[in-house]
């Protein structure tokens, strides 16, 4: 559903929403080792949120990212906006043009009420909460598992 650059990004900025009060910038390179993302990718993706305004960057030995906004005032649709666009919200989920009430594709009816649901958990689901509940339950952030 979503692309890979949306996935990482959301799990990148839920992470800077757990270290948010304690480290005012982090390292990409940490957040990269941290989430075993590539850093290269995780770059790009952070230009975009960047671009976005959803992050704020800063050279130096001592730069790297934080969010822009306080973690309770990012939601998830804010950055699956900034990284993937509209599509997921506007588009036919079998790629074809013109599907709309006038042309409909074969799923489009629960296509739409699908697509305004998932629209309203992102956008009512914030970086506070998410981070709050991964610290707390202890969640993964990391594609991988850790060894036990």
């Amino acid at each position: 559903m979503f692309s890979n650059s949306c996935e990482y990004g959301l799990r990148a900025t839920i992470y800077l929403a757990t270290v948010a009060d304690s480290d005012p910038f982090v390292s990409i390179g940490t957040i990269s080792e941290e989430l075993d993302i590539s850093f290269h990718f995780l770059t790009k993706t952070f230009q975009k949120m960047t671009k976005a305004g959803l992050l704020e960057s800063q050279r130096g030995p001592s730069g790297g990212v934080r969010l822009a906004q306080a973690p309770e005032a990012i939601s998830l649709k804010d950055i699956v906006l900034a990284i993937d666009g509209e599509a997921l919200f506007t588009e036919c989920i079998l790629g074809l043009p013109g599907c709309g009430n006038r042309a409909p594709c074969p799923i489009h009816e629960t296509w739409t009420a699908e697509r305004e649901r998932i629209a309203a958990m992102l956008a009512d689901a914030t970086l506070r909460d998410l981070a709050d509940d991964a610290e707390a339950r202890s969640l993964r952030l990391r594609a991988r598992l850790s060894p036990s």
